[in-house]
C-alpha cells in the first residue's frame, strides 16, 4: 500500500530525475530512496522508473502518479502550515453570543485587544438572550456564550462549562437620590419582557410588594428616559448603566441581588486555541 513517504520520494524523483538528487534533498540513502521506489512499485504494481544514462525518467504510470504525487504532498503542506497557524493563532475564528448589556460594554474593549494581539483571528458576534446563545452553543452555532446567572438560577445542563469573569449588582432607577425598594410600594414600574424583568420582581417580592409593571420595555435607553420623566422607576443592573447612563436618574444598588457574568463553552476541553485567547481577554477587561 502507498503512503506518503512513497508519494514524496517519487515526487523529489520526478523533479529531479535523479535517484541521489532526490536523496540529497529528503537526507535519505540513495538505498533507501531505492527501496521506498521499490515498495511503491509493488504496491502499484508497475513500473514508475527506468534508468536513462546516469539519471532516470519516469514510465507513463510514474508521470501520472508523480503529478498526483505533487498535488497530494502539496496539500499536505498547506495543511501543515494551516495547522500552524491556527496553533499560533495567527489565523481563527471565535464566534460568541452575547447579551446587550455584556456586548455593549466590556466585548468591545476584549474585542479590540483580541484583534490587537492576534490580527488573524476573525470574530464573530450576535446579539441574543442567554437562554438562547446556550441553545446556540450546544448546536456548535457559536464557540462562547455569554450569559448571567442569579443565584436561584437552575443549573445548565451537562455538557456546559463555565468560566467566571464578574460580578454585575443590580440597582433601583429613580428620579431621587437613596431610594429604597419599599418606597416604591406603590409607584408605577418600567419592567421588560417576562423573562427579562424576573430579577425586577423578584427583588420587589424579597421587599414584600409585587411592582405595579405599568410600562413594558427591554430597551435600557426607553427604561432610563421613561424613568426621567417621572412616569415610574425600574432596576437595571450595573452593566446597563455603564454602557448608557440618561441625565436625571440615580441609581441606588440593591444589596443581595448581583447577578453573577459567565463566558460558557461546550463539551470536552480544551477549547480551540482562539476560544481560549479570547476568554482569557474577557477576564482582563471586565
Amino acid at each position: 500500500m502507498m503512503n506518503l513517504t512513497h508519494l514524496r520520494v517519487l515526487e523529489a524523483v520526478a523533479r529531479h530525475g535523479s535517484v541521489t538528487e532526490a536523496a540529497k534533498e529528503l537526507h535519505y540513502s540513495q538505498p533507501s530512496v531505492s527501496h521506498h521506489l521499490g515498495r511503491l512499485e509493488a504496491s502499484i504494481g508497475a513500473r514508475l522508473i527506468q534508468r536513462a544514462g546516469r539519471g532516470v525518467r519516469l514510465t507513463p504510470e510514474g508521470e501520472l502518479l508523480a503529478q498526483r504525487a505533487r498535488e497530494i504532498v502539496g496539500r499536505v503542506e498547506a495543511a501543515s502550515v494551516e495547522m500552524a497557524a491556527q496553533i499560533g493563532l495567527r489565523a481563527g475564528r471565535v464566534r460568541v453570543a452575547g447579551f446587550q448589556t455584556v456586548l455593549s460594554t466590556i466585548v468591545p474593549k476584549a474585542a479590540a485587544q483580541l484583534s490587537a494581539s492576534y490580527p488573524g483571528i476573525e470574530l464573530n458576534l450576535v446579539d441574543v438572550h442567554p437562554v438562547e446563545g446556550l441553545r446556540m452553543l450546544r448546536a456548535g452555532h457559536v464557540d462562547i456564550a455569554l450569559v448571567f446567572r442569579h443565584a436561584d438560577t437552575p443549573d445548565e445542563e451537562q455538557g456546559f462549562r463555565l468560566t467566571h469573569l464578574l460580578d454585575d449588582p443590580l440597582y433601583l432607577i429613580s428620579q431621587e437620590p437613596d431610594q429604597r425598594l419599599q418606597d416604591h410600594r406603590d409607584s408605577a414600574w418600567v419592567g421588560g419582557c417576562e423573562r427579562c424583568r424576573a430579577a425586577m420582581v423578584t427583588a420587589c417580592r424579597q421587599a414584600g410588594f409585587t411592582p405595579r409593571i405599568a410600562y413594558s420595555t427591554d430597551d435600557m435607553v426607553v427604561v432610563q428616559s421613561l424613568v426621567a420623566a417621572g412616569m415610574g422607576v425600574a432596576t437595571l443592573p450595573g452593566l446597563a448603566l455603564k454602557a448608557h447612563r440618561t441625565p436625571g436618574v440615580h441609581a441606588t444598588e440593591i444589596a443581595g441581588n448581583t447577578r453573577h457574568i459567565f463566558a460558557a463553552t461546550y463539551g470536552e476541553p480544551p477549547d480551540p486555541p482562539a476560544t481560549t485567547a479570547l476568554i482569557e481577554i474577557l477576564k482582563t477587561t471586565t
